[in-house]
């Protein structure tokens, strides 16, 4: 991060520390799957608002805690904007394949 990025969402879990139960319940709405499916293909940090979701803001905003506290995605500040990153890597150590047989399961 840069020095303009400030780290001021702090609820971030360790993944050691995640139940398999808790990510899969949130990866069991398809808005979810939809928010990590375009982290994923965009292969980069993406700022909340840019997402392609038909729910209200406030909704959106339930969906990225939800994904947040289960440990998919991180979410930091650059600016003023929101950013998102999916925690790919981190999620592969832990739970190996998981994401990419979400991402690469068919939506229904």
């Amino acid at each position: 991060m840069s020095q303009s990025t400030v780290e001021r969402i702090t609820d971030h879990p360790d993944l050691a520390e995640v139940a398999l139960q808790s990510v899969l319940e949130a990866l069991v709405d398809p808005v979810r799957r939809s928010i990590v499916r375009q982290l994923a293909a965009a292969g980069r940090d993406i700022r909340c608002g840019t997402f392609d979701i038909s729910v209200t803001r406030s909704t959106g905003t339930h969906h990225f805690k939800v994904l947040r506290r289960a440990g998919i995605i991180r979410q930091y500040y650059e600016g003023t904007s929101r950013m998102n990153a999916l925690r790919a890597e981190e999620l592969d150590s832990v739970f190996p394949g998981l994401l990419d047989a979400i991402l690469a399961a068919p939506e229904a």
